[in-house]
């Protein structure tokens, strides 16, 4: 279990580094080092959760926008909200929960797809035109 916890700890860590690497306008949601070892919220300035997800799904790639125990909701994260997001960045967010089955190709493919995603999404965005 230890070593379970270590692999995905360094999966999620991957995940993290790499996406704000590759995009900028994102925020971490929760704490930097105190998190399961299998979880990353983020949050993306100017686009949908739910446009994302819609994206990611067609690239075979599975997240959430919210939270776990209200992943049927389009209202944005409780949780999120209560840690002091404002709506609009709220709205914005991705849930990736790892796995056993998780590798380091699915973070790769993540890294790939994710960011390519982001860019054609802000470029239609009615939330970037209107903070002009």
């Amino acid at each position: 279990m230890d070593d379970e916890e270590k692999r995905q700890s360094r999966l999620r860590d991957k995940l993290i580094k790499g996406l704000f690497e590759r995009i900028e306008g994102i925020r971490l949601n929760g704490h930097p080092t105190k998190r399961l070892p299998n979880n990353v919220n983020i949050s993306v300035d100017f686009v949908e959760g739910e446009s994302m997800l819609l994206n990611l799904d067609l690239e075979g790639i599975c997240a959430s926008a919210g939270s776990a125990c209200s992943s049927s909701s389009l209202e944005p994260s409780h949780v999120l909200l209560a840690l002091g997001l404002r709506h609009e960045p709220a709205h914005g967010s991705l849930r990736f929960s790892l796995g056993r089955g998780n590798s380091e190709a699915d973070i790769d493919r993540v890294l790939d797809v994710l960011p390519r995603i982001v860019e054609r999404l802000r470029a239609i965005s009615p939330l970037l035109k209107m903070s002009n």
